[in-house]
């Protein structure tokens, strides 16, 4: 079996991460329908808002920690604009910590048979990497908190963009074989997508609960492998295949 060079995703890709937001952002539209009451706010069209100004701060800002407690104050703002509401500093400064309070995970979940899936490939041989957008204390303290480094060890790229540029700085650098080089995750726009333009195999697994902005159409022509697959428990034998050709 020839050995491969794997980088994983992260969040809701080996563990758990946007369902701590919609946590969230279910107590943010409870707290905005109580507040905007006699309006006529519905919760959907809240959360329809505040993703707009969310993901506009991703793409402007990358995956920063301030733009998701940001959004929703960004969003209470806009609201209170459009219907007249006397604004609250108070209200303000308690969405602004509603957001904060997303990174304070004191019990990361791990996916399904993350650890055998990864106890697996290590045993084969394989050289596995954890490539992730955050901020580098947040995604480091996730690390340490789920015992990744027993997997990954040193080997981890954090990057507050997760873009085609990125990560071709990142094969170059290391002069990673693109041939028996692999991106796993589940957001097409920031691992598939980049992994298919750069040139490496590329492996999508769909988050157990998505984010809207993960979600785009794939118009590039794989030049190598490129496999949809349902759980994680399905990387190694898939992996196994390819290595032995």
């Amino acid at each position: 079996m020839r050995k491969q060079t794997i980088l994983f995703d992260l969040d809701d890709t080996l563990i758990h991460c946007n369902k701590y937001f919609d946590d969230v952002l279910d107590q943010f539209a409870d707290l905005m329908t109580t507040w905007f009451n006699g309006f006529s706010l519905q919760a959907d069209e809240i959360k329809r808002k505040q993703y707009e100004f969310d993901s506009a701060g991703v793409h402007k800002l990358g995956f920063v920690a301030d733009h998701f407690p940001d959004s929703l104050v960004q969003t209470y703002d806009h609201y209170t604009a459009v219907t007249g509401r006397e604004p609250s500093e108070t209200e303000r400064k308690r969405l602004y910590d509603l957001g904060k309070s997303v990174y304070e995970f004191p019990d990361i979940e791990p996916y399904p048979n993350m650890a055998e899936t990864l106890e697996h490939l290590r045993v084969q041989g394989h050289e596995l990497f954890l490539y992730t957008g955050g901020e580098s204390a947040i995604q480091h303290k996730k690390v340490k908190q789920m015992g990744l480094d027993a997997f990954f060890g040193d080997r981890l790229f954090v990057s507050s963009h997760k873009t085609t540029a990125v990560l071709e700085s990142i094969l170059s650098k290391h002069r990673f074989d693109r041939a028996k080089t692999w991106m796993i995750g589940n957001s097409l726009r920031t691992d598939v997508l980049p992994a298919l333009e750069t040139g490496i195999n590329a492996i999508h697994i769909p988050a157990i609960t998505e984010w809207q902005f993960n979600v785009i159409d794939i118009d590039v022509k794989p030049k190598r492998a490129f496999l949809r697959l349902p759980k994680l428990m399905d990387v190694p034998p898939a992996i196994e295949r390819y290595s032995l050709v």
